[in-house]
Parts: structure tokens; sequence; C-alpha cells
């Protein structure tokens, strides 16, 4: 049983959405890169916008203690939110390592890159077709995982 309320107008509430499922942006670009796997052609000569990745958040912020700052990266991707995942993709993963915590547990998630209150993202071009999808400056180290590191 729903608990949504509906005001106003005839229509009866179903406690649905208007929504389609797979038509965002992020939804296609999976479905390109699952597609890139049986065709190399998929993503050629594909838009992308230019991000500054940066960080916001002071040094001593406590959210750090989670994942290091990595300072400022520049990366090719379709969206802010996808130039978030290009730039914590080049990070290691438990799922990489033999430090996994249970099986089929990942930490792509826990990236400093994908914490909107540690890094900003800022669009710095649009529409470019003469980039890959990446890493275009800075460095990202690997070492994020504490069993990696010495």
């Amino acid at each position: 049983m729903s608990n949504v309320v509906k005001s106003g107008g005839d229509a009866p509430n179903n406690a649905t959405t208007s929504n389609t499922f797979a038509q965002s942006v992020e939804s296609q670009a999976q479905i390109a890169d699952a597609a890139r796997e049986s065709s190399p052609d998929v993503g050629e000569n594909e838009a992308l916008n230019i991000y500054r990745l940066v960080p916001v958040a002071a040094p001593d912020d406590p959210r750090w203690d989670n994942s290091p700052n990595q300072g400022e990266i520049v990366v090719a991707a379709r969206t802010s939110g996808d130039a978030r995942i290009v730039a914590s993709a080049r990070e290691l993963d438990f799922m990489e390592v033999d430090a996994a915590p249970a099986e089929d547990v990942s930490t792509r998630n826990a990236s400093a890159f994908r914490d909107d209150k540690l890094y900003t993202v800022i669009e710095i071009s649009h529409g470019r077709r003469d980039v890959q999808r990446g890493i275009l400056e800075g460095e990202v180290s690997l070492d994020v995982i504490y069993p990696v590191q010495g």
C-alpha cells in the first residue's frame, strides 16, 4: 500500500512516474560502453567535454581520511558525473588487489573524486571531438588502498 498523496488534478495517483528507463546520458553511455566490447567503432568521434576536477575541502577536512587528495586533474568526459567516474577509474579498487573486504564489494564509490564536498567539477571546454575519454592532465596515484601503501 502506498502512502503517496496527490493534490490537484483528476488523474489517479498510482505512485508511478513518466520517466523512461535508460534514456539519461549516463545510461546511454553505459550502453555504448557495453557495445564497444563487440565493436571498436562505438564511441568514435564522440563529442566530449573537458572538465577540471579541483579539490575544494580544507586540507584538514576529515573526509580526506577516506581517500587522499590527488590535486587538480583535467579529464575528457561526457558529463560532469562522468568526469568523476573517469578520474576515479584510475585509482585501484579493492577488487583489483588481495585486500577485498568481502567478495564482490567495490570501493570505487569511495573515491575522493566522487565526493562533491571534496572535489568540484568545472567545465572548461564543450563538444570536443579531438580528444579521447580519459585523463588529459594531472597524476592520479594508484596507491589509495592502505594494504598497497608502503
